[in-house]
């Protein structure tokens, strides 16, 4: 997958139970550069203003320790197809790549004011939508517009997970999230579109001590 940026570094990592003996993972990673005047951290975000969810490819990165235990990976058939997922393999689902949301984002920041911009990673939505909201407002989320990939629920069945620890440690089929003005709403979703992202509004910035409230 082609973002344009440069890879600047990496990192090895460990993970007890995952790695056989003497293998290692090696990750890379770039660092960005922005004009302090340009910097979005989510102080011009105001009551009104709507969430724009950009789709997963899936799981991505994060929350595997999870799904292996709910799988059952070890043990698990990986390679078969599976109705509940479309035809695909259970192998073939979880080890979809990463999105990269780079070309998009930067066309939809040359197009309308984007005042928030959440990636969500591990912790989910409750740990990273809160980072891109000033203090005094929270986001008020219709499930019903989120569109959760097969996978996830899977994985909340197999697993016996309650439903707020999935939203707390999953992407839920959503990758990045992007706040604007309600006036620029359409203006971003097409932009998006037009790069590749099926974009959809889910939410609405409000008055609340509560970060994230999922209806």
């Amino acid at each position: 997958m082609q973002s344009g940026a440069a890879l600047t570094g990496g990192e090895t990592a460990e993970m007890p139970g995952f790695y056989p003996e003497n293998e290692y993972d090696l990750a890379g990673f770039s660092v960005g550069l922005v004009d302090k005047s340009k910097i979005i951290d989510g102080t011009a975000v105001r009551a009104g203003d709507v969430m724009i969810a950009l789709p997963s490819s899936g799981v991505h990165s994060n929350g595997f320790s999870l799904v292996r235990r709910a799988l059952d990976l070890e043990s698990a058939d990986l390679t078969s197809p599976r109705n509940e997922l479309g035809g695909a393999s259970l192998g073939t689902t979880l080890l979809k790549p990463t999105k990269i949301y780079v070309k998009p984002i930067l066309a939809l920041i040359e197009s309308v004011p984007v005042k928030g911009i959440s990636h969500i990673t591990g912790g989910g939505f409750f740990e990273n939508i809160p980072r891109s909201l000033p203090d005094g407002l929270g986001v008020r989320i219709e499930k019903s517009a989120v569109r959760v990939p097969p996978i996830f629920g899977l994985i909340e069945s197999a697993g016996n997970i309650p439903e707020r620890d999935m939203w707390n440690t999953f992407n839920m089929g959503v990758g990045m999230t992007v706040t604007v003005a309600p006036g620029d709403a359409d203006t971003a979703l097409a932009v998006l579109r037009e790069n590749g992202e099926d974009a959809t509004v889910i939410g609405t910035v409000l008055p609340s001590e509560e970060k994230v409230v999922l209806l």
